[in-house]
């Protein structure tokens, strides 16, 4: 395999550039793909570089500079091109945030390592393992803005390192798969992962993400949503990650004690008091005046208390997917979903239609149907 030269790339800040690159990579049967953002310094985050190679050169395609990404799409839509990437989910939801864009034929070196049973499932780690490959990870980069222009040596030669192993990382993964007959369980995944798309956040949804809302009734929901919303307007307004506005637990803390000095709320320093404390109270106050916010109706009837058959069941079916995983020397979570093992749980005669649940993969049912079907015979099948 013809390896591009240490250090070397192109970079790409112009449509004209970008226009003969596609050219030249969808002549090409595989690509390595790798992005990176500015989430640690900016609000909303936007990809500010993306790194693609094939087998012998290495483009740097600088968006903020091109800025009309569109002749990629079809790079990365076209089926008969391969896309191996690391850790996909991030880059995909990234590309389909700011451009639209989708991946066809992904191969992720991540997954392939879960599914392998790896145990180290970092880039830098894998290569490392299993090829003797030792990438410099300088933390100072890692963290870098982006966003900020001229990009130095030592960032471009960062964004390098991430893509032009993964040609002979993936050779060594598919191999190993070959060898265990898990290639197709690979496959399935990675067509998952590649159907992923960018969802932008609902503060209505957001708010019961967080740990406090349990605790909270309907006006304290509405005081949590408007605290919520205005640290969201804020970080737009500074150009800053929520976060450094004032943390989730923070906001929640808020939330149950809204009556609470503010100086006396965890997370609540004198910088933020001072920046942020009439925003806050204001915010508050918009809550308490607020219609209180309802809690989302599960579309399932709400169910009673497993009874203590169900409770050994559900025990017995976790201790029969770990032995599963051990078996096969891999990650636990990948033998069978843990919410379609809590409704068999309860209800063990529905395994004929909870092996077709959305959950469930194919090679899952093929692989541990049977097996499955065996430890709930074993339980029985009384609730």
């Amino acid at each position: 395999m013809n390896m591009p030269e240490p250090g070397s790339y192109t970079l790409v800040t112009d449509s004209t550039q970008l226009e003969e690159v596609c050219r030249i990579l969808l002549q090409v049967q595989r690509i390595a793909v790798d992005t990176e953002a500015d989430s640690m310094h900016h609000y909303p985050e936007k990809v500010c570089l993306v790194q693609i190679a094939t087998e012998k050169q290495v483009f740097l395609i600088d968006p903020l500079a091109t800025h009309d990404l569109s002749e990629l799409a079809p790079v990365l839509a076209d089926h008969g091109i391969q896309k191996l990437l690391h850790g996909a989910d991030y880059d995909i939801r990234g590309m389909n945030r700011d451009y639209g864009m989708v991946f066809n034929n992904l191969f992720d070196t991540h997954l392939a390592a879960r599914v392998l049973g790896l145990e180290r499932l970092g880039l830098a780690g894998l290569l490392e393992d299993i090829l003797e490959i030792e990438i410099p990870k300088d933390k100072r980069i890692q963290r870098a803005d982006w966003s900020k222009r001229p990009l130095n040596r030592d960032a471009l030669n960062y964004a390098i390192g991430d893509v032009t192993h993964l040609f002979a990382l993936h050779d060594a993964l598919e191999e190993k798969l070959k060898a265990l007959g898990r290639i197709a369980w690979l496959a399935e995944e990675c067509e998952r992962q590649s159907q992923v798309r960018y969802v932008p956040t609902d503060p209505y949804d957001a708010i019961f993400a967080i740990k406090q809302s349990r605790e909270l009734d309907g006006r304290g929901l509405a005081v949590l949503k408007a605290l919520y919303e205005f640290r969201d307007l804020q970080a737009r307004r500074l150009d800053i990650p929520p976060g450094y506005i004032f943390s989730v637990a923070t906001m929640g803390a808020i939330a149950v004690m809204p009556g609470m000095p503010l100086e006396k709320i965890p997370g609540i320093g004198s910088g933020t008091l001072r920046r942020f404390g009439r925003g806050i109270h204001q915010a508050i106050r918009k809550g308490i005046d607020a219609p209180p916010v309802q809690r989302p109706v599960s579309p399932f009837p709400k169910r009673a208390r497993p009874s203590n058959v169900q409770v050994k069941r559900l025990a017995s079916l976790k201790v029969w997917r770990t032995n599963e995983a051990k078996t096969l020397d891999f990650d636990t979570s990948l033998v069978w979903p843990m919410r379609s093992l809590e409704r068999l749980a309860r209800e063990p005669g529905t395994l004929q239609e909870e092996q077709y649940s959305p959950e469930v993969r194919n090679w899952q049912r093929e692989q541990f149907g049977e097996s499955l079907k065996a430890i709930l015979a074993t339980e029985g099948l009384p609730n």
